[in-house]
């Protein structure tokens, strides 16, 4: 009778953490979540859900796997990479937060890489996971690489928000010598650095590389490591970014942290435009990176006017290069970057500026002119009226058709006056119609 071939187990299953100090590192980011979890036991949650978010392999649902079973939890888990429709996160995820479990205390429900739901494909899916964190039972733990798409706003807003970190190169071979010796491979220490150099923080890929090699030929050398390892196109997130671009040594550096931030080009705009005065010191150097971005900005322009896209390259030579060298001489510093105040404005503002156009589209082909000439010229002269003559506003809101959500826009702290005289013109037409 043929033996079977034994089962090779993936290492980063096989020395996944079994409990929450195996978790290495991101030990703010252990103690916030240990925190929420036991007031949800409790039953005093300050929020229902949490949101854990950060770069790729640092651990974000290896510590909640890992919290599940201390705490004796169940998980229920969805990856939103497979099911993001809203009738799936509604079949699966609210049934199992209502339903109680039948061998454990009680249960996790996990959604995992909730930034790949797509504002398009998967419309409908926020608002399930909305009412999901309404009605559940239980604690509901998301994860993302980026939460910053504005699609993600509403979840933000409901959610404890703990970030994880990049891990270190000394935390990442920290693991891998642990899984070495477990193993009883012979592995050279330049060889370990280099794979966690490589990984750029994903412990997940630095132990992927690990396995390749030992199980391949049998031991890791710096050599191997160097023929069949290949450096990690990481995204950085806005925060890293910034610290990667004045920081930089190289010219190459510097753009690759612009070019690689996982926000558009025009929004990292905006972050550095906001931290170059928190960064550097010396007011020439703020003139000179200021002067920097000022050059990116044209060619945007020019880009834009023209539609020349190969002048993007010129955009990202004095995003990156151009800030980052507008500095004296070489030193390094960490610095706090916090998110920018115009793009919290602009997030406050958001609907206004949506109601607003919705408004110019329901003027346009009436008026028999363009969107932009309604908002210039139209609006100041209606929000005057609306605000001052509710009586008379009522009759153009019904002529023109104009949503509730309109009216309360142009007319301010007079708005239930105008809906007032809204009610009572309707009320009479339908009675002429008669």
């Amino acid at each position: 009778m043929a033996h079977r071939p034994r089962r090779r187990i993936p290492w980063i299953i096989k020395y996944r953490p079994k409990r929450i100090a195996e978790v290495i590192g991101q030990e703010k980011a252990k103690t916030q979540f240990v925190e929420w979890l036991q007031s949800w036991l409790k039953g005093r949650p300050s929020k229902k859900a949490v949101l854990l978010y950060g770069p790729a392999g640092c651990g974000k649902t290896s510590l909640v796997e890992a919290a599940a079973r201390e705490y004796g939890l169940e998980i229920v888990e969805m990856n939103a990479s497979d099911f993001r429709r809203k009738k799936d996160i509604e079949r699966i995820a609210t049934t199992a937060a209502r339903m109680r479990s039948l061998f454990a205390r009680g249960k996790i429900i996990l959604l995992d890489e909730v930034d790949g739901i797509s504002g398009v494909a998967d419309k409908g899916a926020i608002d399930a996971i909305l009412h999901l964190i309404e009605t559940s039972r239980y604690p509901i733990v998301m994860t993302a690489n980026n939460p910053w798409s504005p699609m993600l706003r509403p979840l933000r807003e409901a959610v404890l928000m703990i970030p994880f970190r990049r891990l270190t190169d000394r935390q990442v071979i920290t693991v891998l010598k642990r899984i070495c010796q477990a193993e009883r491979i012979e592995c050279e220490d330049d060889a370990l650095k280099e794979i966690a150099k490589r990984s750029e923080g994903d412990l997940r890929s630095a132990i992927n590389d690990l396995q390749a090699i030992a199980e391949g030929y049998g031991r890791v050398t710096v050599n191997l490591v160097r023929m069949l390892s290949a450096y990690r196109n990481r995204e950085y997130a806005p925060f890293e970014a910034l610290l990667k671009l004045f920081n930089a040594k190289y010219l190459f550096q510097a753009k690759a942290a612009v070019t690689q931030a996982n926000i558009d080009y025009e929004t990292m705009m905006i972050w550095i435009n906001e931290h170059i005065p928190t960064y550097y010191e010396d007011p020439e150097e703020v003139s000179r990176a200021y002067d920097a971005l000022s050059r990116a900005d044209v060619y945007i322009g020019r880009i834009k006017r023209s539609g020349a896209w190969d002048l993007l390259s010129y955009v990202f030579d004095f995003m990156g290069p151009g800030v980052a060298f507008a500095r004296k001489k070489y030193k390094y510093r960490w610095k706090k970057f916090t998110s920018p105040q115009r793009l919290q404005e602009l997030a406050k503002t958001k609907r206004s500026r949506e109601v607003r156009e919705g408004i110019a589209r329901a003027l346009a082909p009436r008026l028999a002119t363009s969107r932009r000439t309604v908002k210039r010229d139209v609006i100041p002269y209606l929000r005057v009226i609306f605000t001052n003559n509710p009586k008379y506003a009522a009759r153009i809101a019904l002529a023109y058709d104009l949503t509730e959500e309109m009216v309360k826009w142009l007319a301010g702290d007079r708005a239930d006056e105008v809906l007032a005289y809204m009610g009572v013109r309707h009320r009479v037409s339908r009675r002429r119609h008669r």
